[in-house]
């Protein structure tokens, strides 16, 4: 266990030393400049944007702002905003928090959700239940998640007047204890519904396919042969090797979900990591954008070291080197 610990966080070491660097490049050599921005498009002063430049370090090579990024990174300190004169690293705590419990409660559901109807589907392929749904996985796949948001808050707001448009909780209501907790419950219901919705066929398809495959492999056949109940066959060797894309598939999207789901929250005006990154880029907030992908990549880092754990877990074909 140690040793295969080891291997993966060595991986994954590398695999976030990479993203840091390709990504601080990317974002610099991206059109815009972040003092012009921060002094001011109608009039802008040379001096104050060369004095700016200076000030941020902005003025020196690449390989100088990298050297001296990475300086920062091993004090373990992200810099400060341009935009905002505020220490990155409680910008990012500060919406990493809503951002978790939306992307938290939206995913679990949906691959809860999403594994279940596919393989009922599966176990009904051909028949009208399985190509209905099949029919409404494809509607909601195809369907943007600012369209879809907008329209639950035009039916569950506007018209039906059950939960609020937009925000996180209520700016007048000065709730308290567990009054507080339904409010943000309350905020949070159209906002999980929508990445809901919109995961489940993603997860359906990969169960429904996975079972599907399973199911025609020939050890499966020899089971049957033998006399083996088909119960007995899907919930203990059927279920326990089709579980495994579905796995994979969430660990990933759990860790991309940190910075997926921008658009809904945008939409609901969610204050999440999603929509601080997109003001960010909108500025050339270089040190937010950075530390952003920098807690992009640890995340993944981390979901695929726990993706291979529950491999070797689930999986007995799959065995953890000593």
């Amino acid at each position: 266990m140690k040793k295969f610990l080891a291997k993966r966080l060595g991986s994954g070491s590398l695999a976030v030393l990479f993203s840091i660097i390709f990504n601080f490049v990317i974002i610099r050599l991206a059109p815009g400049d972040p003092a012009t921005l921060l002094v001011g498009k109608d009039n802008p002063n040379p001096e104050m944007i060369a004095m700016i430049r200076e000030q941020y370090g902005l003025d020196k090579s690449m390989f100088e702002q990298l050297g001296a990024y990475f300086n920062q990174l091993f004090h373990l300190d992200l810099g400060y905003s341009y935009a905002n004169s505020r220490d990155v690293w409680d910008m990012i705590v500060e919406r990493l928090g809503p951002t978790l419990m939306i992307a938290l409660t939206g995913t679990l559901i949906a691959v809860l959700i999403g594994t279940f109807i596919g393989v009922y589907a599966a176990r009904k392929k051909g028949t009208f239940i399985d190509q209905a749904i099949c029919s409404i996985s494809y509607l909601f796949d195809s369907t943007p998640s600012f369209w879809l948001g907008l329209m639950l808050i035009l039916l569950f707001s506007s018209i039906l007047g059950l939960f609020p448009t937009s925000g996180m909780y209520n700016l007048r209501g000065n709730y308290t204890g567990f009054a507080h907790i339904m409010d943000v419950i309350q905020h949070m219901f159209l906002p999980v519904l929508t990445l809901v919705l919109l995961n489940i066929p993603y997860y359906f398809r990969i169960a429904r396919s996975s079972v599907l495959q399973v199911m025609s492999e020939d050890f499966i056949m020899t089971l049957r042969a033998t006399g083996m109940s088909e119960k007995k066959i899907f919930n203990k060797y059927v279920l326990r090797n089709a579980i495994i894309p579905t796995i994979t598939v969430f660990g990933i999207n759990l860790a991309y979900m940190v910075t997926g789901v921008s658009m809904i929250e945008i939409t609901f005006a969610w204050p999440g990591m999603g929509r601080l990154m997109l003001d960010s880029i909108t500025k050339r907030d270089y040190p937010v954008i950075s530390g952003i992908y920098l807690v992009l990549s640890i995340s993944v880092a981390i979901g695929m070291i726990i993706v291979d754990i529950v491999y070797a877990t689930i999986d007995p074909r799959i065995r953890i080197e000593e």
